[in-house]
């Protein structure tokens, strides 16, 4: 599985000279909780809904104020072709809750840890569906008499 697997939909961005009530209109228009931010075509940073609470509002920034202002950055991200481990780890050194993932420099996606549990969980079921019947059921196997000689 790539990481490209782990993207639910198509990203959505805003432009870094756009401002944080616009970052906002867009999330709630597009029914996210992340843009990637982009300059000149390339992704040069992620806001959250966390970003804009955090460090616009909770800092009384004026509504005007350029989302590259509060974006993060540098972009913790993962190559398309990445596997699954490789954005676990991403995850696990950055501690960050959102990863990008990037083909050839264009912004791909995002994949949270949301994401990535829900696939993972679904890995495990799949993974304990042969046993759950022996857990569940607790059938136990009949004793055989063992005759000595």
């Amino acid at each position: 599985m790539h990481a490209t697997d782990l993207i639910h939909r198509p990203p959505v961005t805003i432009d870094a000279g756009a401002t944080v009530t616009e970052a906002a209109e867009r999330m709630e228009q597009a029914g996210v909780g992340c843009l990637g931010v982009v300059e000149a075509g390339l992704l040069v940073g992620i806001v959250t809904d966390r970003d804009l609470v955090r460090r616009a509002l909770a800092r009384r920034l004026p509504v005007d104020a350029r989302i590259d202002t509060v974006m993060s950055a540098p972009v913790v991200s993962v190559n398309a072709d990445a596997d699954v481990s490789a954005v676990f780890d991403r995850f696990r050194t950055h501690a960050v809750r959102r990863v990008a993932v990037v083909r050839g420099g264009q912004f791909e996606g995002v994949i949270s840890v949301d994401d990535l549990l829900v696939v993972l969980s679904r890995q495990l079921e799949d993974i304990a569906r042969p046993v759950t019947g022996e857990l569940l059921f607790a059938q136990r196997d009949s004793a055989v008499p063992v005759v000595p000689g």
